[in-house]
């Protein structure tokens, strides 16, 4: 009977790995939106004093590219699927299927520079049809070799948009900071709970991409133009 259950069990992981390595993308087609609505998007991540000075980008069937060049330093996008976490949490790596997956997004000055590149090379690679691990894996060479900036410096960036949507079973979450933090893990915050209403390590803890989340309260989210 042990020697079935191992079995079951063996057949069941296997079967599961075959589905994760069979899994493909939607098309294209699902992951982009209309140029002005991904704009208005774009611009409810932060609030209007920032997000009207900023640099809007917009996702194509090229990749991102400059809707508006802005004045204070920022820049302002909507990332999707493929902007989700390199290393941990591992569920999150399959968001990259997620055509539906909209979080608009306002790096200051500093993560413009040295974190948006990350964000938008994964974007690509996502758009050839690389998979989680393929993407990982070009992700690290590409930092290692110098391809991608080296996050040295503290930044952050806005993610307050109301009808921001990142993930299945998350929605809109909390308006909240990105902080990036180079090597963080969640001990160096207390240990808050993951999910909760506290500063919590969200994404490639104790890696160069770590991100911390500080949640807002939510009278700050802002909503797009005509979207209640």
């Amino acid at each position: 009977m042990r020697t079935l259950m191992t079995a079951a069990a063996l057949a069941a992981t296997l079967s599961g790995i075959a589905a994760a390595q069979t899994r493909t993308y939607p098309p294209l087609s699902a992951y982009l939106m209309p140029r002005s609505a991904e704009i208005a998007m774009a611009e409810s991540a932060a609030p209007a004093n920032i997000s009207t000075a900023a640099t809007i980008k917009v996702l194509t069937t090229s990749g991102f590219e400059v809707a508006r060049t802005g004045s204070n330093g920022f820049v302002c996008t909507v990332m999707r699927g493929w902007s989700a976490p390199t290393y941990t949490p591992k569920d999150f790596r399959d968001f990259v299927f997620d055509a539906t997956l909209r979080a608009p997004i306002c790096f200051d000055a500093v993560a413009s520079r040295t974190v948006l590149p990350y964000y938008e090379m994964r974007t690509r690679l996502g758009m050839a049809g690389k998979t989680p691990d393929q993407i990982t894996e070009a992700v690290g060479i590409a930092y290692a070799s110098g391809q991608l900036p080296k996050r040295e410096p503290v930044s952050f960036a806005y993610m307050w948009a109301a009808d921001q949507l990142l993930g299945p079973g998350i929605g809109a979450w909390h308006p909240h900071l990105m902080v990036f933090i180079p090597y963080y893990d969640n001990a160096s915050l207390g240990g808050n709970e993951f999910g909760h209403g506290l500063p919590q390590l969200s994404d490639d803890a104790g890696t160069p991409f770590a991100v911390v989340v500080i949640p807002v309260d939510h009278a700050l989210f802002i909503h797009s133009p005509g979207v209640r």
